[in-house]
């Protein structure tokens, strides 16, 4: 008697029904293991998006010169890159001159908070401290490109008159001026008040779903030095020519070194860095996240699978007397293995759905209560959970199925 691979799924299947309080307890391990591995990769999978498309948005083609790695204002700064010389602003025009790579280089002054007191700024009937102030040179809107929502950028001509004019991120914006008319009116920004050029369009792209810019006051860099002259925490983009992005890194490396007099064996005192170099970082930290997820979801399948084989031996041993009745009527020894290693992976196979179907369930659920953190569940996480549990299932039935294809059909038939 030959045994059909649907006849095989069909008893599967109805063996998984019989006992389904059993089975969901056996499988609850495969649940939790495929739920935390989707769910965690889903959640990085729209955090990355987000900070690749960050980025790019800040030109794939730029070099960033800053004093220290990361951000200069966290306290995770190590105390020896504190303890660093100042990037300073005249290096840019050194820059522009010595690398012949490099097409043009801008400048940002990044504006700290004083004393642990937040800034605010203020227009009548609004007022936030939830905000940051940066000035920048006229030709950084050409080496980083942003979209206006309305209004214009200030021009090299008002930088250098110092003109007390601004542009203000999208949020920061909508939270001033809900009418949405910002442009040619006078906003108070850490008591000093200045005359809306412009509001940037929402930016794309962030860390966990939010855009720094879109909270920014950006000034014309004179405008902003003479506001705060006692700030030195200034940035540098350096555009390199088209194809020649190492060149530059190299070129610029090269200068600072030499006008910082930085010696042969020691490191360099500052931080380069690139889009890609920043992306990558980024995916080794997240790597490892994947890592640990992948080791917590390993002793739930493990623990899973110790139970499926645990049910399918008493499985066998329940249903003895079935299995010499069908290989009395002429089941062959692979049609029992089959018929127990289907079983195995019905099991496992609903766990993996179950755990796939929670794992969209939760995704979901954290973007609606957690707007600011990007989340989508990519197809390739569903496919290797669902792959990952079928491959529990034959692994950890195998042995069951091989019992029951041993076993004497006399011996079984005499089973009681």
């Amino acid at each position: 008697m030959h045994i059909t691979w649907g006849e095989n799924i069909g008893m599967a299947a109805a063996a998984v029904w019989s006992h389904r309080f059993r089975s969901a307890l056996t499988v609850l391990g495969i649940v939790i293991g495929i739920t935390t591995v989707v769910t965690v990769g889903s959640l990085l999978t729209g955090l990355r998006q987000g900070i690749v498309v960050f980025f790019q948005e800040l030109g794939p083609d730029n070099v960033f010169v800053n004093k220290t790695s990361g951000d200069p204002n966290s306290p995770m700064v190590p105390p020896k890159e504190q303890r660093r010389r100042p990037i300073r602003a005249e290096y840019a025009d050194i820059i522009r001159r010595l690398c012949p790579a490099v097409e043009d280089v801008s400048v940002t002054l990044m504006v700290p908070i004083f004393g642990g007191q937040p800034m605010h700024a203020k227009v009548a009937g609004a007022e936030t401290d939830q905000l940051s102030i940066a000035g920048a040179t006229a030709n950084a809107f050409t080496i980083m490109p942003r979209d206006l929502d309305s209004g214009r950028v200030f021009t090299a001509e008002d930088e250098r008159a110092g003109r007390r004019v601004a542009l203000l991120g999208y949020e920061l914006a909508k939270t001033l001026f809900p009418d949405g008319r910002a442009v040619g009116h006078t906003v108070q920004v850490d008591g000093a008040e200045y005359v809306v050029l412009g509001v940037f369009a929402k930016a794309k792209g962030g860390f966990f779903g939010e855009n720094g810019l879109d909270r920014q006051v950006l000034l014309p860099f004179r405008t902003a030095q003479m506001r705060y002259p006692q700030v030195d925490s200034f940035m540098l983009t350096a555009k390199a020519r088209p194809g020649m992005r190492q060149d530059a890194f190299d070129e610029i490396e090269g200068v600072l070194r030499k006008i910082r007099r930085t010696p042969a064996n020691e490191p360099d005192d500052f931080a380069l860095s690139t889009s890609d170099q920043i992306i990558k970082q980024f995916d080794a930290i997240t790597g490892m996240i994947v890592m640990i997820s992948i080791a917590i979801s390993g002793l739930g399948l493990l623990v899973g699978g110790i139970g499926v084989m645990n049910i399918m031996l008493v499985s066998v041993t329940e249903r003895t007397r079935e299995i010499g009745v069908r290989k009395a009527i002429g089941a062959r020894r692979s049609d029992i293995v089959l018929q127990f290693l289907f079983e195995a992976v019905a099991l496992t196979g609903a766990g993996g759905i179950v755990g796939i179907v929670f794992s969209i369930l939760a995704t979901l659920a954290i973007g609606k209560l957690v707007p600011s953190l990007p989340s989508q569940v990519p197809v390739l996480a569903v496919l290797t959970g669902l792959a990952v549990s079928v491959g529990v299932g034959i692994f950890f039935g195998v042995w069951p199925a091989m019992k029951a294809a041993r076993l004497d059909p006399v011996d079984a038939l005499r089973y009681e």
